[in-house]
């Protein structure tokens, strides 16, 4: 909101523009004063200046494989106590991320030489009953024993699960080769009324 009033003030004011948008004038001069006096800002800003700077020494220092819990670990071993909760905040906002072990899993690997399906409902997603439209998708849980993929079917209209599958397989031919389809099929089907089911890549198919 500050940043669209710097881009603006220039031709319509920032006051009149704080008129129309739900923030105060003096919050918004205030924060111009603090960006201009980094040492005018409240103790927890400044304390949040100083603890990024260390996050992003740690970080670099370790040729960036660091996640949240290691940084964390190295700031309390070199004496600049901090909470664990206060790291996690500031690594996400500064965008870092740690190396992560394990090959990469992908769920979905797009073919662009197939048509996908119709899009059916037009984007509208807010059926006016039940069993009118559902949601359909996939993901991975990782476990020690390694990965599970889940498929879930979703009522559009309730936004509640219901109807699911697990599977540690997403290999064709494995069991986990209909993942997708067996939800469909565990759900309770409508009886009275035509259904439209939304499968993954955001295209609609009858169901």
């Amino acid at each position: 909101m500050i940043e669209f009033i710097n881009d603006h003030r220039e031709s319509y004011g920032a006051e009149p523009i704080c008129r129309v948008l739900p923030i105060d004038p003096s919050t918004y001069y205030a924060r111009k004063a603090r960006d201009a006096q980094p040492d005018r800002a409240p103790p927890r800003i400044q304390r949040d200046r100083r603890l990024s700077a260390e996050i992003q020494r740690v970080w670099d220092e370790n040729f960036g494989v660091y996640g949240i819990r290691k940084v964390w670990r190295q700031l309390n071993r070199e004496a600049i106590p901090t909470a664990r909760c206060s790291v996690e905040r500031l690594i996400s906002q500064m965008g870092l991320r740690g190396a992560v072990r394990g090959k990469p899993v992908r769920t979905t690997v797009p073919d662009p030489n197939t048509a996908s399906p119709a899009d059916l409902v037009q984007r509208q997603f807010q059926p006016a009953q039940p069993n009118v439209l559902w949601v359909s998708n996939f993901t991975y849980i990782a476990t020690w024993q390694g990965f599970v993929y889940v498929a879930f079917v979703i009522d559009a209209f309730a936004r509640r699960i219901i109807g699911w599958r697990i599977s540690r397989w997403l290999t064709p031919g494995r069991p986990g080769e209909r993942i997708c389809a067996r939800p469909v099929c565990s759900a309770p089907q409508p009886r009275d009324r035509p259904m439209q089911h939304l499968q993954n890549r955001d295209v609609a198919t009858t169901g």
